[in-house]
């Protein structure tokens, strides 16, 4: 069975139907209430591409293609069965890294193909864009890997520093810049596949280097900057293909990741090319102290005084971080918030914009829970409004809610803006134990005056607080 089943000019319009669903997704998922209309966009249009692309631009080989598909979507559905809340970093993570494995297969793939044949400029430019796009693909499928491992716990959090690691960088950027010149002349003459094989090995280096230089409390950078790359692979694979499609959709994606990269970095007060050269967080957030320092001893409250504070409270702030969504009590959560708002207490929710391991992350959790958007504010929206809480309940969060952030110069996250919880009347945090957060760092919050320590598992504790409204 060979020949295209749609015509090439029904093919353009499905393209540009597609790009329009693209776009109508990025503005829906860019705000909670319109979060789940953005996303049956984006299913529809890529549906809709995959479908013209089948039809329309592959001519041969269906049953092979036709295979590989059912094989992937078999591990689609499979993985998003299986996959609990807090393993969603990790997966998108090693998503990514399967786009940058298939910019590169793909790039070596049009790079053998004795089919095509272009000469002087145009085959200039067509080598460039397959030194580019395996390039860009092999970073994104190295360092996706990587972060894959130290959001999962197979690999250690802390950020590995080498000495003279700047130099190391810069020195592998020129000598890929070397390759690459004599890459192009060598496939001029009918070569090049050392150069290729070299530099594809030099960007995989790059790529463990550069996210294992990145310390734990930066990983939701990492994931919204390998957003950003698998985004800018797909797009070169456009280009090597000639597929217009490709092109807008991983521009589209590249820039988005790129902007909520910088976002997130103006958010946090650190500079992005500060992340990249090494993030803060040297420990694993094993320790229990930081600094050997002896800061004082905590108070601990139990689950009936924790409820008779919040019923007796007119306003209470909960702050969720990654220990909610590991208990996974975003649903027990919701059950205290009705509660509580039936008594006429106003409860608000503060989100710190890297709270938990990847963008957004406390926002999904919220919002699979049901809990009501107009009373779920960013953290900038509510950090004046701290002086007038009377009860700001802490929910697995540790690094977000640490004053060292803002009043010790040489801890490693100072500079750092967080919900400054402490401001309020009374603050209890809810942990299994006085471990560190995943940036290493003590929080002098925790045996501050006014704050009371609720130790165990969140769900089970808050499954009490809740029997005893």
């Amino acid at each position: 069975m060979s020949g295209a089943l749609i015509p090439s000019g029904v093919v353009t319009v499905a393209y540009i139907g597609a790009i329009v669903l693209f776009i109508l997704a990025l503005g829906g998922l860019s705000n909670p209430e319109t979060a789940r209309r953005g996303n049956v966009y984006g299913m529809t249009g890529m549906g809709l591409a995959l479908l013209v692309t089948v039809f329309g631009v592959v001519t041969d080989n269906y049953m092979l293609l036709i295979v590989a598909l059912v094989i992937g979507a078999i591990i689609g559905l499979t993985l998003a069965k299986r996959v609990q809340m807090t393993q969603m970093p990790e997966l998108v993570a090693i998503l990514h890294s399967l786009v940058g494995m298939a910019a590169v297969f793909v790039g070596f793939a049009s790079f053998s193909d004795t089919s095509v044949h272009f000469t002087g400029v145009e085959k200039t430019i067509h080598d460039i864009e397959i030194y580019i796009g395996i390039l860009i693909g092999a970073v994104t499928f190295s360092g996706s890997v990587i972060a894959f491992g130290k959001l999962s716990g197979k690999i250690s959090g802390n950020a590995m520093l080498l000495p003279a690691r700047h130099w190391l960088n810069l020195g592998l950027l020129l000598i890929t810049i070397w390759i690459g010149s004599s890459f192009v002349e060598q496939s001029a003459a009918g070569g090049g596949t050392l150069s290729l094989l070299s530099m594809t090995a030099i960007a995989l280096a790059f790529g463990v280097h550069m996210v294992m230089a990145i310390g734990g409390a930066d990983m939701p950078v990492v994931v919204s900057m390998l957003n950003s790359y698998s985004g800018w692979a797909a797009s070169a694979t456009g280009f090597m293909l000639s597929n217009d499609l490709l092109i807008v959709t991983g521009a589209l994606v590249g820039s988005s990741g790129a902007i909520l990269s910088f976002i997130m970095c103006r958010a946090m007060n650190r500079k992005f090319l500060a992340v990249i050269a090494g993030g803060f967080g040297t420990t694993s957030g094993s320790a229990s102290s930081g600094g050997g320092e002896d800061q004082g001893e905590a108070v601990q409250i139990d689950a009936v005084a924790t409820a008779e504070l919040m019923k007796n409270a007119k306003e209470v702030m909960i702050i969720p971080g990654y220990g909610m969504a590991v208990a996974q009590a975003q649903h027990i959560v919701h059950e205290i918030t009705r509660k509580l708002r039936d008594r006429g207490v106003n409860v608000r929710f503060g989100i710190h914009p890297v709270a938990g391991r990847m963008p957004g992350h406390m926002n999904v959790l919220l919002a699979e829970a049901r809990v009501p958007y107009d009373i779920v504010f960013e953290m900038d929206e509510i950090n004046d409004d701290f002086p007038d809480v009377d009860v700001s309940v802490i929910i697995g969060a540790n690094d977000i809610v640490n004053p060292s952030a803002l009043t010790d110069p040489d801890s490693p996250i100072a500079g750092m803006p967080v919900l400054e919880c402490w401001k309020g009347g009374t603050t209890i945090v809810l942990k299994r134990s006085m471990a560190t957060g995943y940036a290493g760092v003590q929080n002098p919050l925790f045996f501050l005056d006014n704050t009371q320590m609720l130790f165990g598992d969140a769900r089970e504790s808050l499954d009490k607080v809740l029997g005893d409204l």
